[in-house]
């Protein structure tokens, strides 16, 4: 039997089957840092203070980016069921220590859009291997970057060869930087390597191959195998900085949402993606970041986007465990 009670006029099937696409989000480490509180008359997301990642995400700043994803998901889940979402963000006193708040807004009969993208849901994937070297077409770009705009935010394109120098050359610093935190590095080996019958993290099947020094980018080991020798990562992916147009936890939720409405839209493209987020777990070179993109906008992530081989899906927490009880709220 369901743990989880009916809400916005659904029953506990369909909260459920909402709840899980909501957790099919992806997160740093896939250490899935989201909870659900399911009342009568919404949904309530809060972060899980208990999947912090203190020493690569001391501000919090992913983790709120993951919850964001986890919206978009759950406002495409709702409005196959024929909900209209209506979302407030950070809602404060109304719900405390929620960072959205998800009610019933009417009925709806989902887009075809929508439709496309809600399908892309379990079929995306961090995608950690070497890409082809096939262009991305301005097409696909002019898409992706749409996805954005439609979330109130700003994907930056790397087009120039000295754009694409200084990104590299920020990931490679922030990589470095990382790499001489051993808290930073304990992090990162608790989630990766064989951890037989965890619901989190990423398994061997999903790593990547192993970093190599030749590699033009910087990449995080997360213990895959080695590769075959001569073969090295893609020389010229396509790269992209998704922004905001504000700092804080507002702007990070947004954002989050524009980040899963991007790597949706690239799956329904049959594109791949993965991310290069060192340069914004960094603050100082978060800092050198945003004034190479003219001081304004806010670098939120950093993707890597391209064609690849399929890759199988990360282990997922089942979602009674994602449940807040009714007289429990989760701390912000």
């Amino acid at each position: 039997m369901s743990q989880v009670t009916a809400a916005l006029g659904l029953g506990p099937d369909q909260i459920e089957s909402v709840l899980t696409a909501a957790s099919l989000a992806p997160s740093v480490h896939n250490t899935q840092p989201w909870r659900f509180l399911v009342r009568r008359d919404r949904i309530e997301l809060h972060a899980d203070p208990a999947r912090r990642l203190a020493a690569t995400d001391p501000e919090d700043r992913e983790l709120r980016l993951s919850c964001g994803a986890a919206l978009f998901n759950l406002r495409l889940a709702l409005e196959l069921q024929g909900v209209r979402p209506l979302v407030s963000m950070m809602p404060g006193r109304d719900a405390p220590g929620a960072l959205a708040v998800v009610r019933r807004g009417g009925s709806i009969r989902i887009n075809a859009e929508n439709r496309a993208l809600l399908d892309a849901v379990p079929h995306r994937r961090t995608n950690r291997r070497p890409f082809l070297e096939a262009a991305v077409d301005p097409r696909q770009r002019h898409a992706l970057v749409r996805a954005a705009e439609l979330e109130r935010s700003w994907l930056h394109v790397i087009t120039t060869p000295q754009d694409r120098a200084q990104i590299q050359r920020l990931v490679r610093q922030a990589h470095e930087i990382q790499l001489g935190d051993e808290a930073v590095q304990a992090e990162l080996a608790a989630f990766t390597g064989h951890r037989p019958g965890a619901a989190d993290g990423v398994p061997p099947a999903s790593a990547g191959v192993r970093p190599e020094m030749q590699d033009e980018w910087a990449f995080r080991d997360f213990q895959g195998p080695e590769r075959h020798p001569g073969k090295d990562y893609e020389s010229d992916p396509l790269v992209v900085v998704l922004c905001s147009f504000y700092d804080g936890p507002l702007g990070e939720m947004q954002a989050g949402q524009a980040m899963q409405r991007i790597l949706l839209t690239a799956t329904t493209r049959g594109l791949s993606a993965s991310f290069l987020s060192q340069p914004v777990e960094v603050r100082q070179v978060r800092d050198q970041l945003r004034r190479s993109l003219g001081g304004m906008l806010v670098p939120q992530t950093v993707l890597r986007l391209g064609f690849s081989t399929p890759v199988p899906a990360t282990p997922r927490r089942p979602v009674a465990e994602l449940l807040v009880e009714s007289d429990e709220r989760a701390p912000c």
